[in-house]
């Protein structure tokens, strides 16, 4: 089984809800799973799977505690392409920038040459009230990938 880092970013603890379901999930599958709230670069290992749960704030910004290992990641990190990933990003369709944290990710994991195993997960606010459920419908369909 594998090894597998969370890594969160959540103002309202939604987001942070949604990982700690997936995280159950994960680890009665057998994974070794951490899950990290304020990571930092050093926390984490690119022979683990890193698995990005974050809300959207703002105009389609990251949450305030993604940030600095998202600032690190794009000003001193090297290209990590050993590094397999999934993202399951919230918002709000409502606004202009629906689930920007989720892009703003991507492309600099993109930049990395990070490898997404699956596409990414988006769950709207304005048409689920529990993330959690589309949440582990998509872990389901590709965990086997892990």
């Amino acid at each position: 089984m594998a090894a597998v880092d969370i890594i969160v970013g959540s103002v309202y603890g939604s987001a942070f809800l949604v990982a700690e379901t997936l995280e159950e999930v994960l680890v009665k599958a057998g994974h070794q799973v951490e899950l990290h709230e304020e990571a930092e670069l050093a926390d984490l290992d690119t022979s683990h799977f890193w698995l990005w749960v974050t809300s959207t704030t703002g105009q389609g910004e990251l949450p305030p505690n993604l940030l600095p290992l998202f600032e690190e990641l794009r000003e001193t990190c090297p290209p990590m392409p050993e590094l397999r990933y999934a993202q399951v990003t919230l918002g709000d369709s409502s606004y202009d920038h629906f689930c920007g944290a989720g892009a703003l990710l991507t492309a600099q994991l993109d930049e990395l040459q990070a490898v997404a195993v699956t596409d990414e997960l988006q769950v709207d606010a304005s048409e689920t009230l529990d993330p959690e459920e589309p949440a582990l419908v998509w872990l389901q369909d590709w965990m086997d990938k892990i």
